[in-house]
């Protein structure tokens, strides 16, 4: 494994910034606002020829356990822990605060290797600060400016040392969908204070992302890996907890923009989104939107019903809840509803079967033959409509590609073709070869004319 290098210090200093740069993309939220990041995100980072995992933590400030600010401590104590090296970085602006000097000294406590970054320093502004920074005890502070790529040599020289040079290719997508090690990557998603941090630290056994009862304490889209064993064989999992995402009217803040921005690209990169709703209010406007979008997309989605615990009725509430979900979300009929509670883990252990199994059948494909003798049986008990005295001709049905399922058919007249008819078609296409709960794309296309010539 690659070693893990924590980027840690008080709020507002430059440590997503610079995370962002280590890693090659914007992956951390960034703005001038403290306290944006609240848990801990990994990446994989490259300086040099020296590959490892930064982490970006939030900003150290002394706070009681129980506030927010004191859990969010908490996720920079643990990504300490669970690294090799420690990246402390001071605002060179600002010169070293008390903040600054109370988590050096914790920092030195930790025993881990420790490299002093004074970062915003790409002006004679920054000069005293700089100097300021040798009072910290941890050795000559290294200038750089996260922001302008600045000092990038003088941080490889200072962590070479602690870095062994251990590469890893990230060749995830050149690894069949089926592969046992090709990580499968899982988008939790749904309204503000759903349950989704609830939801992945009960998945993984462990309190990996930070909870409470604030809306809107998540603020990236934060992957977590983790492995997961079903009857046949383990599964490398890669779970993406998202920010709640509201109305978009009531979306008015540049930070929460970015966040929904950056739930968004986390459904677009996702293979299942797991759109989580609550027992008392499924479906809200906002609930639909959000699972529109994801199979819009293309996506194979699961509908996870939280905090079950607390419904009276369960056999009336599931019954409504499966009656909703079949009418509102005709793209996806008998998509999987998975009721449990994040809290109690009630019903969680039935969430990632109906995972895997959805993401099998977005990767289903359906042999050509097959599909035509199916498409032959179709027409015969139910023909194309005739339009304006000629009748619609189906010829020819093939599967272009899997994730989504997509098929071409050869059809004169393809613009003239009903609606009604082509959802017949693809209900059919569902029924034949058990393809329920993914959506399924079918593309009418006019056969070439062979009495055409060719004016090229």
């Amino acid at each position: 494994m690659s070693v893990k290098v924590a980027l840690v210090g008080r709020p507002n200093v430059g440590k997503s910034t610079l995370f962002n740069r280590l890693v090659g993309k914007k992956l951390a939220l960034v703005d001038d606002t403290p306290g944006v990041t609240r848990d801990r995100r990994e990446g994989t980072a490259k300086l040099g020829d020296l590959t490892f995992i930064a982490i970006d933590t939030p900003g150290l400030e002394e706070a009681p356990e129980a506030a927010l600010e004191g859990r969010m401590r908490l996720q920079t104590d643990m990504a300490v822990a669970e690294s090799a090296i420690c990246l402390l970085i001071i605002d060179a602006r600002a010169g070293v605060t008390p903040l600054d000097r109370t988590f050096a000294q914790i920092l030195r406590a930790s025993g881990k290797p420790v490299v002093l970054l004074a970062n915003k320093s790409e002006s004679k502004a920054s000069d005293a600060g700089v100097y300021d920074a040798y009072e910290l005890g941890l050795g000559e502070p290294v200038a750089i400016s996260g922001e302008h790529g600045e000092g990038m040599g003088e941080l490889y020289s200072a962590i070479e040392p602690f870095v062994t040079e251990f590469q890893e290719a990230d060749d995830d997508e050149a690894l069949e969908w089926d592969s046992p090690l090709k990580p499968l990557r899982v988008a939790i998603v749904g309204r503000p204070n759903a349950g989704k941090s609830t939801l992945v630290n009960r998945l993984i056994g462990e309190d990996r992302l930070l909870t409470g009862p604030e809306a809107g304490i998540t603020r990236d889209a934060i992957s977590v890996e983790w492995r997961w064993r079903s009857t046949e064989r383990e599964w490398p999992i890669k779970l993406f907890d998202t920010a709640g995402m509201r109305k978009k009217a009531k979306v008015q803040s540049k930070l929460e923009k970015l966040s929904v921005g950056d739930s968004l690209r986390a459904i677009q990169f996702a293979e299942v989104v797991v759109l989580l709703t609550e027992a008392e209010t499924p479906f809200e406007k906002q609930d639909l939107q959000i699972a529109d979008l994801a199979l819009r997309e293309g996506r194979a989605l699961v509908i996870a019903v939280n905090k079950w615990d607390e419904v009276e009725d369960r056999d009336a509430a599931l019954r409504k809840i499966t009656e909703k979900a079949a009418r509102l979300l005709s793209q996806a009929p008998d998509v999987p509803i998975v009721p449990l509670s994040a809290l109690t883990g009630v019903g969680v252990n039935k969430l990632m079967p109906a995972v895997t199994k959805v993401y099998v059948d977005w990767n289903a494909r359906v042999k050509t033959s097959d599909l035509n003798d199916w498409l032959h049986d179709a027409i015969a008990r139910h023909a194309p409509p005739a339009v304006s005295g000629q009748r619609i001709k189906i010829r020819y049905i093939a599967q272009t590609k899997t994730r989504p399922p997509t098929f071409v058919a050869q059809c004169t007249r393809a613009e003239d073709l009903p609606t009604a008819y082509k959802r017949y078609l693809v209900n059919g296409i569902r029924d034949a070869f058990g393809i329920k709960a993914v959506p399924i794309r079918l593309i009418l296309k006019k056969p070439d004319n062979p009495y055409v010539k060719d004016k090229t």
